[in-house]
């Protein structure tokens, strides 16, 4: 067998002293290591903020989130309120246009149609008329006293449905015959009594019907206007008719007693 080593003292000492540094340089390692994980206090009280902050942006959020879905639902709320509000009135509108279009023309027909039925708001409306012993047409196929006719029955039937206190129309008659003239005046005068009408015309059938009249004419290079109440006129005519009247009357009752006796 191998005999042990004999190691003299100088080489204990270098190897106790070897060990030695080996030994402080792990125990140096290891406290480094002790010093990295021990924890940081701090982190608590920054969690605790971090925390703290995290709970009153979450608040917040579902705060904003009840608030967009109560938002949401008003906005789908109004949305089905304005198609039934929009549907109603559709109905009320296209009813009473047939029934204007049929008095106006003595025997047309017309129509409102939706391009959408189900999304009314995207596509629009279409408006058709069939004119009396005509076929159906769109109103941008009509003449010109037909396109004039549909669209003042489209007008009454709005009307109807939701008066409007004033209306400018510009020579509304200019393309309709006398009888169409005198249909739409009379109509104008007798069915819209809770309503003002400012109509430019130049038909005697259409103005003769007025309130009031404002004539504009020109002399000497300058436009003047002149204001007349077609009422107070009749009555002074009926009037002066009256005194003639009365007058031939008178004479011819003086002059009776000289006829007998003769």
């Amino acid at each position: 067998p191998d005999k042990l080593k004999v190691y003299s003292d100088e080489e204990l000492a270098e190897m106790a002293e070897s060990l030695m540094e080996t030994l402080k340089k792990e125990i140096r390692l290891l406290q480094e290591k002790l010093e990295a994980s021990r924890p940081n206090m701090a982190a608590i009280a920054e969690y605790k903020k971090k925390e703290e902050v995290y709970m009153q942006r979450a608040a917040e959020f579902d705060e904003i989130t009840e608030a967009r879905d109560e938002q949401r639902k008003h906005h789908d709320d109004l949305r089905k309120q304005r198609l039934t509000d929009f549907m109603e009135g559709f109905g009320i509108i296209t009813a009473k246009l047939k029934e204007m279009y049929q008095m106006i023309t003595l025997g047309g027909d017309a129509e409102l149609e939706l391009v959408d039925s189900l999304d009314p708001f995207s596509e629009g409306i279409v408006f058709s008329v069939r004119p009396p012993k005509k076929s159906w047409k769109n109103i941008s196929n009509l003449s010109g006293g037909e396109k004039t006719l549909s669209s003042l029955a489209l007008v009454f039937a709005l009307h109807y449905y939701k008066p409007t206190p004033l209306y400018v129309m510009d020579e509304i008659d200019a393309a309709l015959d006398f009888k169409n003239v005198s249909i739409v005046a009379n109509y104008i005068k007798e069915r819209t009594k809770n309503a003002q009408f400012i109509i430019i015309s130049l038909r005697s059938n259409m103005f003769e019907l007025a309130d009031r009249l404002v004539g504009i004419y020109k002399t000497y290079n300058c436009t003047k206007s002149i204001t007349i109440d077609p009422e107070k006129i009749a009555e002074k005519e009926n009037a002066e008719k009256g005194i003639l009247t009365s007058n031939s009357q008178h004479q011819l009752s003086s002059q009776q007693p000289l006829r007998e006796v003769n």
